[in-house]
């Protein structure tokens, strides 16, 4: 349609350009429709509005149809004579509901205002990540926006996994989210052959409303509780996670080579006689980057070969959108739900030993004060030439083995120049004044029969930093190509704290005698340099604790604010497409400069929002997984005393990691002692008000394990005698 077949009104439309461009026949815009009903400052029926915006009688359908979509988004609403408002007019707020594990819950705001606090009576109409508008009603007692829930705009829980309970010939289902905080009432026949105890997914045939539960029938039973594997099948569920390919995905990684083809080498560098490497955990199966280096003169060459995930995974096709879906792959203890099928995950794109692969390559010159002063892309075919493992690799560069075999001994020299670049890629790191908090990660050793035997640190050593110095100066290389080219992408940003958290940790530095430096707005630098200031402190583990909990989270981005932690202007994922999607964006980002095109995927602010949700998402279902096998872990050992370091002070008490086991506890705040204590979140501290006795983070204490509860998934203290 031409803008001359429009009406004067329709002309109007502020939007009309963008429209035309989008619909042959276009409908006035959101913005248009928004902008009338402003307008007439009042209610505006369907008829009215109709006519105001001059819609024919063969638009009509699809008009309600965008009407209908600006009501699911809380644009618009309907009042109870069916007339259309402004939601702001009327006072009402549209947001997310987060349900509160006690029985109360939050409205967080769609327009990122300060949240409102719900009152139980008002939770009973919703479930944890429904939608709904709020109108606020006042202030809680503790200062805070209160609402009540005018109308719920969209359910977010169809399935919920939960624990049955039967009572008096009623059977309920006990969520396993415990911020869903209504039992489901199973309706009659809707039980199947679950019986109590057992856990199951229950599907709501009808919502939570201000009269009754919502009723729900089991469609699936998982088994019992102790059940091997029975944690990861919960979290999968609890979380949301897609853990089964579709039947096109399968089918499409099926139809794929289990070699190279001809047409495969088209337009490639031929690396296969350059000894590249992998260097990874001895468990790990999908190999993403392969690495070689040598000396250049007083700098070096550095080959950064990572999988060409993006030649087999094509934008639109099932395989595609089943690892956006994903966004991710996600490791528990003992599975692993890739990202990808298994043919490409542990086959064509992993980096196989002594196999032809395709790769995207990073091929640096680094001069000798770690700077990278050039950089290339392209793709490539190589072999691996050795599955390398850390402990082996840092055993030889170490002295204090040797290589055994012919093949080991002919890489050693490139592996010593590559630890030569790591030491010069290291120092660059400090003086460019990135933070490096020290923590130490812990894997779970399980015994013939699957039940969790121990629980170990892991040790990290200079073949892991050296891999990650390389990885980081890949995706550096990475952003700047992208940004240089201006190719949208998603970049990996971490911002600064926030000016809340910053007054909150120099408020706490202050009771130490310490001060972080920068003023108002400091560096990585400035984190760095008191970091290395505290290190040979008592108390350092405790400052630096607070000091990572004062920095936001990283996240996926098209907009560039760089990279606080790492101290980077600009920071990409490149260099791990098979179990990251949005590297694999980027793989397709840089191949499109490379052919002078452009790559548009979409909205990247949506698909950035995505995937650091999904990346949280198995962040929150890995964390699940790991406490429900540490609190089996610790069933057999109530009574024991622990040593242990408080972890974290909350309101209602310490939470304590024990040394040596690695198992975090509650001990609650009545089982401090015969007073009342104060919670003070700027000093991180309970303090009690007539004995003055102090329990601050990063305090030792003395502790006796009184309960383990697989159900709930909780590890509870007591202070022991000697506390």
């Amino acid at each position: 349609m031409s803008i001359m077949k429009l009406s004067t009104v329709r002309r109007r439309d502020p939007y009309l350009e963008r429209e035309l461009k989008r619909y042959e026949n276009p409908l006035p815009s959101r913005e248009y429709i928004l902008q009338v009903l402003e307008e007439q400052g009042r209610p505006v029926p369907f008829e009215e509005l109709r006519e105001l915006l001059d819609i024919d009688k063969l638009e009509l359908d699809a008009f309600q149809r965008r009407l209908r979509a600006m009501e699911r988004e809380a644009q618009l609403l309907r009042n109870r004579k069916g007339s259309y408002i402004l939601p702001e007019r009327a006072s009402l707020i549209a947001g997310r509901v987060e349900g509160h594990p006690d029985g109360y819950g939050f409205l967080v705001p769609d327009d990122g205002s300060e949240d409102l606090s719900l009152e139980a009576r008002q939770m009973t109409k919703v479930l944890h990540r429904d939608r709904a508008l709020v109108r606020v009603i006042g202030v809680d007692r503790r200062g805070r926006r209160e609402g009540v829930i005018v109308e719920v705009l969209e359910r977010a829980n169809t399935r919920v996994v939960g624990r049955v309970l039967i009572e008096h010939g009623i059977t309920l289902v006990v969520p396993e989210n415990r911020r869903i905080n209504q039992d489901i009432l199973v309706a009659p026949g809707g039980g199947g052959t679950a019986i109590s105890g057992q856990v199951v997914t229950v599907e709501i045939i009808e919502q939570p409303d201000r009269h009754s539960k919502p009723i729900g029938r089991i469609v699936e039973v998982l088994g019992n509780y102790a059940d091997p594997g029975m944690e990861i099948e919960i979290a999968l569920r609890k979380h949301d996670l897609p853990f089964e390919f579709s039947t096109r995905t399968l089918a499409e990684a099926d139809a794929l080579p289990e070699t190279l083809v001809a047409s495969d080498w088209e337009g490639r560098t031929d690396l296969r006689a350059l000894p590249l490497v992998t260097i990874d955990g001895e468990t790990a199966k999908d190999f993403d980057d392969a690495v070689f280096a040598e000396k250049n003169g007083r700098g070096w060459r550095l080959l950064v070969a990572i999988a060409d995930v993006s030649h087999y995974v094509q934008p639109g096709t099932a395989l595609d959108r089943d690892a956006g879906e994903r966004g991710n792959s996600v490791y528990f203890p003992r599975r692993v739900i890739p990202m990808l099928p298994e043919k490409l995950s542990n086959g064509l794109c992993s980096l196989n030993p002594d196999v032809e692969r395709l790769a995207m390559v990073c091929d640096m010159a680094i001069d000798h004060t770690g700077e990278i002063t050039d950089y290339r892309f392209y793709p490539a075919v190589f072999r691996s030439h050795a599955r390398l493992t850390y402990d082996q690799v840092w055993n030889w560069l170490d002295g204090m083995t040797k290589p055994e075999s012919d093949l080991h001994q002919r890489l050693l020299p490139h592996l010593q120049a590559l630890y030569a670049l790591f030491q010069v890629l290291g120092e660059a790191r400090g003086k460019r004044g990135a933070i490096d908090f020290e923590t130490i990660e812990t894997m779970m050793l399980f015994n013939a029969q699957g039940k969790i035997e121990n629980i170990v640190p892991v040790r990290r050593n200079d073949a892991h930093r050296l891999i990650e110095e390389c990885m980081l100066a890949a995706n550096v290389c990475a952003s700047a190509f992208l940004q240089s080219n201006r190719q949208p992408c998603l970049y990996r940003i971490h911002q600064g704290p926030t000016p809340e958290k910053l007054e909150a940790l120099r408020n706490f530095l202050k009771e130490f005698g310490i001060g972080l430096g920068g003023g108002d707005d400091p560096t990585a630098k400035d984190y760095a340099l008191l970091l290395d200031s505290i290190k040979t402190r008592p108390d350092a583990q405790l400052l630096q604790t607070v000091m990572l909990r004062s920095l936001r989270q990283a996240m996926y981005s098209p907009d560039n604010v760089g990279h606080f932690g790492l101290s980077y202007e600009h920071y990409t994922h490149f260099t791990s497409p098979i179990r990251r999607y949005p590297d694999l964006l980027v793989h397709r980002s840089i191949k499109a400069v490379l052919a002078g095109a452009h790559y548009a995927p979409g909205k990247w602010e949506d698909i950035g929002l995505h995937c650091s949700m999904t990346e949280r998402r198995a962040d929150e279902a890995t964390r699940d997984v790991g406490n429900w096998l540490k609190c089996y872990y610790m069933r057999d050992r109530i009574g024991e005393v622990f040593a242990g370091t408080i972890a974290a002070v909350v309101p209602f008490g310490v939470f304590v990691a024990l040394d040596e086991v690695y198992v975090e506890g509650l001990v609650h705040v009545s089982e401090l002692g015969e007073d009342y204590f104060q919670y003070d979140s700027i000093k991180h501290q309970m303090l009690g008000e007539r004995s003055g006795r102090r329990f601050r983070l990063g305090d030792r204490l003395q502790v006796k394990l009184v309960r383990a509860d697989l159900e709930t998934g909780r590890i509870d203290f007591v202070l022991s005698e000697a506390s």
